[in-house]
Protein backbone atom coordinates (compact mmCIF):
# COMPACT_ATOMS: atom_id res chain seq x y z
CA UNK A 1 0.00 0.00 0.00
CA UNK A 2 2.92 2.36 0.55
CA UNK A 3 2.92 5.37 2.88
CA UNK A 4 1.00 8.39 1.56
CA UNK A 5 2.40 10.69 4.25
CA UNK A 6 5.81 11.17 2.64
CA UNK A 7 6.89 12.55 -0.71
CA UNK A 8 10.46 12.88 -1.96
CA UNK A 9 12.21 15.75 -3.71
CA UNK A 10 15.45 15.28 -5.64
CA UNK A 11 17.40 18.15 -7.20
CA UNK A 12 19.97 17.52 -9.90
CA UNK A 13 22.14 19.25 -12.48
CA UNK A 14 23.96 17.49 -15.31
CA UNK A 15 24.18 14.16 -13.51
CA UNK A 16 21.92 12.00 -15.64
CA UNK A 17 23.29 8.66 -14.46
CA UNK A 18 23.09 9.59 -10.78
CA UNK A 19 19.60 11.09 -11.14
CA UNK A 20 18.30 7.95 -12.81
CA UNK A 21 19.74 5.78 -10.05
CA UNK A 22 18.41 8.00 -7.26
CA UNK A 23 14.89 8.09 -8.66
CA UNK A 24 14.95 4.34 -9.27
CA UNK A 25 15.89 3.65 -5.66
CA UNK A 26 13.21 5.99 -4.30
CA UNK A 27 10.49 4.44 -6.45
CA UNK A 28 11.53 0.98 -5.26
CA UNK A 29 11.07 1.82 -1.56
CA UNK A 30 8.27 -0.01 0.25
CA UNK A 31 6.81 3.41 1.17
CA UNK A 32 6.28 4.10 -2.55
CA UNK A 33 6.66 7.87 -2.10
CA UNK A 34 5.64 10.40 -4.70
CA UNK A 35 8.94 11.34 -6.27
CA UNK A 36 9.55 14.81 -7.69
CA UNK A 37 12.78 15.35 -9.60
CA UNK A 38 13.66 19.01 -10.10
CA UNK A 39 16.19 19.34 -12.90
CA UNK A 40 18.14 22.58 -12.52
CA UNK A 41 18.52 23.33 -16.22
CA UNK A 42 20.69 20.33 -17.16
CA UNK A 43 22.17 20.22 -20.65
CA UNK A 44 22.82 16.45 -20.65
CA UNK A 45 19.22 15.31 -21.17
CA UNK A 46 18.58 14.42 -17.52
CA UNK A 47 14.93 15.46 -17.46
CA UNK A 48 14.07 13.60 -20.66
CA UNK A 49 15.89 10.46 -19.54
CA UNK A 50 14.11 10.33 -16.18
CA UNK A 51 10.72 10.90 -17.84
CA UNK A 52 11.39 8.06 -20.29
CA UNK A 53 12.82 5.54 -17.84
CA UNK A 54 10.64 6.39 -14.82
CA UNK A 55 7.22 7.59 -15.94
CA UNK A 56 5.94 7.30 -12.36
CA UNK A 57 8.27 10.10 -11.27
CA UNK A 58 7.16 13.72 -11.57
CA UNK A 59 9.80 15.76 -13.40
CA UNK A 60 10.06 19.54 -13.20
CA UNK A 61 12.56 20.86 -15.75
CA UNK A 62 13.83 24.35 -14.94
CA UNK A 63 15.41 26.60 -17.52
CA UNK A 64 18.29 27.62 -15.23
CA UNK A 65 20.18 26.30 -12.25
CA UNK A 66 18.44 27.68 -9.16
CA UNK A 67 20.40 25.56 -6.70
CA UNK A 68 18.54 24.79 -3.48
CA UNK A 69 15.54 26.82 -4.63
CA UNK A 70 14.78 23.77 -6.75
CA UNK A 71 13.81 22.07 -3.50
CA UNK A 72 11.38 24.90 -2.73
CA UNK A 73 9.71 24.27 -6.07
CA UNK A 74 9.54 20.53 -5.45
CA UNK A 75 8.03 20.97 -1.99
CA UNK A 76 5.34 23.31 -3.34
CA UNK A 77 4.53 20.73 -6.03
CA UNK A 78 3.83 18.05 -3.41
CA UNK A 79 0.87 17.93 -1.05
CA UNK A 80 2.18 15.30 1.39
CA UNK A 81 2.56 16.42 5.01
CA UNK A 82 6.21 15.34 5.05
CA UNK A 83 8.94 15.67 2.43
CA UNK A 84 12.14 13.65 2.23
CA UNK A 85 14.98 15.52 0.59
CA UNK A 86 17.41 13.53 -1.47
CA UNK A 87 20.42 14.58 -3.50
CA UNK A 88 21.13 12.82 -6.77
CA UNK A 89 23.95 10.88 -5.09
CA UNK A 90 22.04 9.88 -1.93
CA UNK A 91 19.19 7.46 -1.28
CA UNK A 92 17.03 6.38 1.65
CA UNK A 93 17.04 2.94 3.27
CA UNK A 94 13.76 0.96 3.13
CA UNK A 95 11.52 1.76 6.08
CA UNK A 96 13.24 5.02 7.00
CA UNK A 97 10.57 7.24 5.49
CA UNK A 98 7.78 5.52 7.41
CA UNK A 99 9.83 5.72 10.60
CA UNK A 100 10.35 9.45 10.01
CA UNK A 101 6.63 10.00 9.38
CA UNK A 102 5.72 8.11 12.55
CA UNK A 103 8.04 10.31 14.61
CA UNK A 104 6.80 13.52 13.01
CA UNK A 105 3.21 12.41 13.62
CA UNK A 106 4.02 11.81 17.28
CA UNK A 107 5.93 15.08 17.75
CA UNK A 108 3.91 17.99 16.33
CA UNK A 109 6.56 20.51 17.40
CA UNK A 110 9.27 18.79 15.36
CA UNK A 111 10.08 20.31 11.95
CA UNK A 112 12.80 17.97 10.69
CA UNK A 113 14.56 14.69 11.41
CA UNK A 114 18.04 14.02 10.06
CA UNK A 115 19.28 10.52 9.31
CA UNK A 116 22.47 8.60 9.88
CA UNK A 117 24.58 8.72 6.71
CA UNK A 118 26.48 5.68 5.46
CA UNK A 119 29.14 6.18 2.80
CA UNK A 120 29.13 3.89 -0.23
CA UNK A 121 31.23 1.93 -1.03
CA UNK A 122 32.27 0.63 2.34
CA UNK A 123 29.19 1.34 4.42
CA UNK A 124 31.04 3.35 7.08
CA UNK A 125 29.49 6.36 8.77
CA UNK A 126 30.10 9.80 7.35
CA UNK A 127 32.24 11.82 9.80
CA UNK A 128 29.35 14.25 10.35
CA UNK A 129 27.29 11.50 12.01
CA UNK A 130 29.35 11.51 15.19
CA UNK A 131 28.82 15.25 15.49
CA UNK A 132 25.06 14.87 15.01
CA UNK A 133 24.87 12.05 17.54
CA UNK A 134 26.85 14.04 20.12
CA UNK A 135 25.15 17.37 19.44
CA UNK A 136 25.50 19.75 22.41
CA UNK A 137 22.38 21.72 21.46
CA UNK A 138 19.87 21.82 24.33
CA UNK A 139 16.37 20.61 23.51
CA UNK A 140 13.10 19.63 25.16
CA UNK A 141 12.73 16.25 26.84
CA UNK A 142 10.14 15.06 24.33
CA UNK A 143 12.58 15.02 21.40
CA UNK A 144 13.17 11.48 20.09
CA UNK A 145 16.85 12.19 19.44
CA UNK A 146 19.59 14.77 20.00
CA UNK A 147 18.52 18.35 19.26
CA UNK A 148 20.28 19.97 16.30
CA UNK A 149 21.12 23.52 15.36
CA UNK A 150 20.78 22.73 11.65
CA UNK A 151 20.00 19.82 9.33
CA UNK A 152 21.41 18.18 6.20
CA UNK A 153 19.17 18.68 3.19
CA UNK A 154 20.30 15.48 1.47
CA UNK A 155 19.51 13.38 4.52
CA UNK A 156 16.44 14.86 6.24
CA UNK A 157 12.66 14.56 6.26
CA UNK A 158 10.88 17.87 6.88
CA UNK A 159 7.39 18.91 7.84
CA UNK A 160 6.07 20.59 4.69
CA UNK A 161 4.02 23.28 6.44
CA UNK A 162 6.95 24.33 8.64
CA UNK A 163 9.28 24.48 5.65
CA UNK A 164 6.92 26.65 3.63
CA UNK A 165 5.95 28.91 6.52
CA UNK A 166 9.61 29.88 6.99
CA UNK A 167 10.15 30.55 3.29
CA UNK A 168 12.21 27.52 2.33
CA UNK A 169 15.79 28.02 1.15
CA UNK A 170 17.02 31.55 0.52
CA UNK A 171 17.73 32.09 -3.18
CA UNK A 172 20.80 34.24 -2.46
CA UNK A 173 22.63 31.29 -0.87
CA UNK A 174 22.13 29.00 -3.87
CA UNK A 175 23.98 25.93 -2.53
CA UNK A 176 26.51 25.24 0.19
CA UNK A 177 25.40 25.30 3.81
CA UNK A 178 22.07 26.78 2.78
CA UNK A 179 20.34 24.74 5.49
CA UNK A 180 21.79 26.79 8.36
CA UNK A 181 19.74 29.92 7.68
CA UNK A 182 16.48 28.02 7.30
CA UNK A 183 17.24 25.99 10.43
CA UNK A 184 17.58 29.02 12.68
CA UNK A 185 14.49 30.61 11.17
CA UNK A 186 12.58 27.42 11.98
CA UNK A 187 13.93 27.53 15.53
CA UNK A 188 13.00 31.21 15.87
CA UNK A 189 9.46 30.25 14.84
CA UNK A 190 9.33 27.67 17.65
CA UNK A 191 10.17 24.48 15.75
CA UNK A 192 12.63 21.78 16.82
CA UNK A 193 15.14 19.78 14.76
CA UNK A 194 16.72 16.49 15.76
CA UNK A 195 18.95 13.62 14.72
CA UNK A 196 17.24 10.22 14.56
CA UNK A 197 19.46 7.15 14.75
CA UNK A 198 16.76 4.88 13.30
CA UNK A 199 16.86 6.57 9.90
CA UNK A 200 19.49 5.74 7.30
CA UNK A 201 20.62 7.49 4.12
CA UNK A 202 23.32 6.17 1.80
CA UNK A 203 25.74 8.54 0.09
CA UNK A 204 27.93 7.72 -2.89
CA UNK A 205 29.68 10.97 -3.72
CA UNK A 206 29.43 11.82 -7.39
CA UNK A 207 32.74 12.31 -9.22
CA UNK A 208 31.02 15.14 -11.10
CA UNK A 209 31.70 17.84 -8.53
CA UNK A 210 34.04 20.77 -8.15
CA UNK A 211 35.46 20.76 -4.60
CA UNK A 212 36.94 24.24 -4.97
CA UNK A 213 33.60 25.70 -6.02
CA UNK A 214 31.89 23.91 -3.13
CA UNK A 215 34.38 25.38 -0.67
CA UNK A 216 34.00 28.84 -2.17
CA UNK A 217 30.20 28.74 -1.88
CA UNK A 218 30.23 27.19 1.59
CA UNK A 219 32.62 29.78 2.97
CA UNK A 220 30.72 32.64 1.36
CA UNK A 221 27.43 31.40 2.81
CA UNK A 222 28.97 30.95 6.25
CA UNK A 223 30.09 34.58 6.22
CA UNK A 224 26.68 35.74 5.01
CA UNK A 225 24.88 33.71 7.65
CA UNK A 226 26.95 35.23 10.45
CA UNK A 227 25.86 38.73 9.47
CA UNK A 228 22.30 37.81 8.58
CA UNK A 229 21.38 36.40 11.99
CA UNK A 230 24.15 36.66 14.63
CA UNK A 231 24.81 39.58 16.98
CA UNK A 232 27.96 41.57 16.23
CA UNK A 233 30.29 39.86 18.71
CA UNK A 234 29.49 36.25 17.72
CA UNK A 235 29.64 37.26 14.04
CA UNK A 236 33.09 38.76 14.51
CA UNK A 237 34.20 35.73 16.52
CA UNK A 238 33.10 33.42 13.70
CA UNK A 239 34.99 35.50 11.15
CA UNK A 240 38.17 35.47 13.24
CA UNK A 241 37.95 31.69 13.62
CA UNK A 242 37.62 31.28 9.87
CA UNK A 243 40.50 33.67 9.25
CA UNK A 244 42.72 31.48 11.43
CA UNK A 245 41.66 28.13 9.99
CA UNK A 246 40.87 28.41 6.27
CA UNK A 247 43.64 28.24 3.65
CA UNK A 248 44.95 31.59 2.48
CA UNK A 249 44.54 30.83 -1.18
CA UNK A 250 42.67 31.95 -4.28
CA UNK A 251 39.48 30.06 -3.41
CA UNK A 252 39.25 31.74 -0.01
CA UNK A 253 39.95 35.15 -1.53
CA UNK A 254 37.17 34.65 -4.07
CA UNK A 255 34.75 33.54 -1.32
CA UNK A 256 35.50 36.66 0.73
CA UNK A 257 35.08 38.83 -2.35
CA UNK A 258 31.74 37.16 -3.10
CA UNK A 259 30.63 37.79 0.49
CA UNK A 260 31.56 41.47 0.28
CA UNK A 261 29.65 41.84 -2.98
CA UNK A 262 26.51 40.59 -1.24
CA UNK A 263 26.86 42.83 1.80
CA UNK A 264 24.06 45.14 0.65
CA UNK A 265 21.33 42.51 0.59
CA UNK A 266 22.71 40.87 3.73
CA UNK A 267 22.43 44.05 5.77
CA UNK A 268 19.00 44.78 4.28
CA UNK A 269 17.72 41.36 5.43
CA UNK A 270 19.66 41.22 8.70
CA UNK A 271 17.69 40.36 11.83
CA UNK A 272 19.23 38.91 14.95
CA UNK A 273 17.82 35.78 16.47
CA UNK A 274 15.80 35.51 19.68
CA UNK A 275 18.11 34.94 22.70
CA UNK A 276 17.00 31.32 23.12
CA UNK A 277 18.04 30.50 19.53
CA UNK A 278 21.28 32.45 19.78
CA UNK A 279 22.06 30.46 22.94
CA UNK A 280 21.78 27.27 20.89
CA UNK A 281 24.29 28.59 18.37
CA UNK A 282 26.65 29.53 21.18
CA UNK A 283 26.44 25.95 22.46
CA UNK A 284 27.72 24.77 19.07
CA UNK A 285 30.76 27.01 18.81
CA UNK A 286 33.21 24.73 20.56
CA UNK A 287 32.05 21.68 18.57
CA UNK A 288 32.30 23.65 15.33
CA UNK A 289 35.84 24.71 16.15
CA UNK A 290 36.83 21.04 16.53
CA UNK A 291 34.81 19.72 13.58
CA UNK A 292 36.60 17.57 11.04
CA UNK A 293 33.53 17.24 8.83
CA UNK A 294 32.86 20.94 8.19
CA UNK A 295 36.26 22.48 7.61
CA UNK A 296 36.82 24.70 4.57
CA UNK A 297 40.18 23.24 3.63
CA UNK A 298 39.72 21.02 0.54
Amino acid sequence: MGDPRVGAVVITWNRKREALASVSRLLALPERPRVVLVDNGSSDGTAEAVRNVHPDAEVIALRENLGAVGRNIGVKHLDTPYVAFCDDDTWWAPGSLTRAADVLDACPGLAAVTARILVVPGGHEDPIVAELRDSPVPGPDWLPGPALGSFLAGASVLRRDAFLSCGGFNPHLWLGGEEELLAVDLAAAGWELCYLEGLTVYHQASPLRDPHERRRLGLRNTLWFAWLRRPVRPALRRMLHLARTVPRDRVTALAVLDALRGLGWVLAERRTLPPRVEARLLSLEEAQSRSVARRYIS
